[in-house]
């Protein structure tokens, strides 16, 4: 059984029962019981007609919840009728089950986990391992999230700049427990970009995505431990997303309508084509922050475009640079430290290594920045 083709149909199926009257949290969970037992029978006996399938399982899981005597007290619900059998539904309303579980009402953390159990048709389980919580925990978070999303018409027209917001935090969680968020979100961007082919940001979105995860077998040691951008081996990059991030991107600039996230997936395809990081055309990824900063004034893209301004005119200006960036940003101290070592101030580097090891916000580029420090207090006789 292909998971991926099962967790694809998920949102098409949702729809189908919210259109036939059930609200999206009594749909959602009742095509979450229809998933369940999906895994349990169809190694054993496969549809012909998945999506038929999980619809005619899932509609006769909501009519059971529906009759009970609680469910009638509560909701009245018009419906004891289960539909004639017959050719299940063909509308695609996936685009609209993005927006509903993108809703600008929810918090980021209740989007993108909602977002991983109605369109990405994850278990509760599965989310609250990603997240590294209890799973009652996420229970209770995907619960608030379905009630302030309940009382929406399905028809109601989504912010597609939201659902792409989402899709990047899920793609930023990267790998925890048995599922491959970075994989799982570039799955559903793709499916964005299918239902959205008439919008180049989503196409950059995409190829961000896969720019990026084509990086992701040289990023850590065996031990876990960060590798740096510089110091990693770019013959373990995925040449095939690479090539595909490139051509989507450039299928997108072509459209003249530049966003944020084509112009970070620009960037991004200038390191994959490096051959080495001392080969990078560095003033060409500063012009492209320069754009990036115009359109966006994020403080982050101007920590990142005075590290960028270091490497393409030296140190000392990548210093200068940083001292017009905040200094409460995450990793600005890293940046200082490495263009101080670079300058020749190793004891002023080394403090300011311990001192973003201490920020740091996860364990590998905390252990990185560490051992860093305790290099140069090493060179230095510490």
């Amino acid at each position: 059984m292909d998971e991926a083709v099962l967790r694809g149909v998920v949102p098409q199926v949702i729809a189908i029962l919210v259109r036939r009257g059930a609200d999206f949290a009594a749909a959602e969970d009742a095509v979450q019981d229809a998933l369940l037992e999906a895994l349990r029978s169809w190694p054993d006996d496969p549809p012909r007609d998945p999506k038929g399938w999980l619809v005619t399982v899932a509609w006769r899981r909501f009519l059971d919840v529906v009759r009970s005597e609680t469910a009638r007290q509560r909701r009245e619900v018009a419906v004891d009728l289960e539909p004639e059998q017959g050719p299940t539904e063909t509308a695609d309303d996936t685009l609209r089950i993005f927006f509903l579980c993108a809703h600008p009402a929810l918090t980021p953390a209740s989007a993108v986990a909602l977002t991983l159990r109605a369109v990405a048709g994850l278990t509760t389980k599965q989310v609250a391992e990603a997240y590294l919580v209890p799973e009652a925990t996420m229970a209770q978070r995907i619960s608030r999230a379905k009630r302030t999303v309940a009382g929406e018409s399905f028809d109601t027209p989504g912010d597609l700049a939201t659902v792409r917001r989402v899709l990047y935090l899920v793609f930023n969680e990267g790998y925890t427990g048995d599922v491959d968020l970075a994989a799982e979100a570039i799955r559903l961007t793709r499916e964005l970009a299918r239902l959205r082919p008439d919008d180049p940001e989503t196409d950059g979105l995409l190829a961000l995505m896969l720019l990026h995860h084509a990086r992701r077998p040289a990023r850590l040691r065996d031990d876990g431990t960060l590798v740096p951008l510089a110091e990693q081996d770019r013959s373990r990059w995925d040449t095939a997303l690479i090539i595909e991030g490139v051509a989507v991107l450039q299928a997108a600039l072509a459209k003249q309508r530049r966003g944020e996230y084509q112009l970070q997936a620009a960037i991004a395809a200038l390191h994959a084509d490096a051959p080495s990081a001392a080969e990078t055309d560095w003033v060409q990824v500063v012009q492209w922050y320069d754009e990036l900063l115009a359109l966006t004034g994020s403080p982050i893209v101007r920590l990142n475009r005075a590290v960028a301004v270091g490497e393409a005119d030296g140190p000392r200006a990548g210093l200068a640079a940083l001292a017009e960036v905040d200094p409460g940003l995450p990793r600005h101290r890293a940046a200082a430290a490495y263009f101080h070592e670079r300058s020749g101030d190793l004891a002023t580097a080394a403090r300011l290594y311990a001192e973003a090891a201490d920020l740091a916000t996860n364990l590998p580029e905390r252990t990185h920045l560490t051992k860093e420090a305790a290099r140069l207090n090493s060179s230095l006789g510490r």
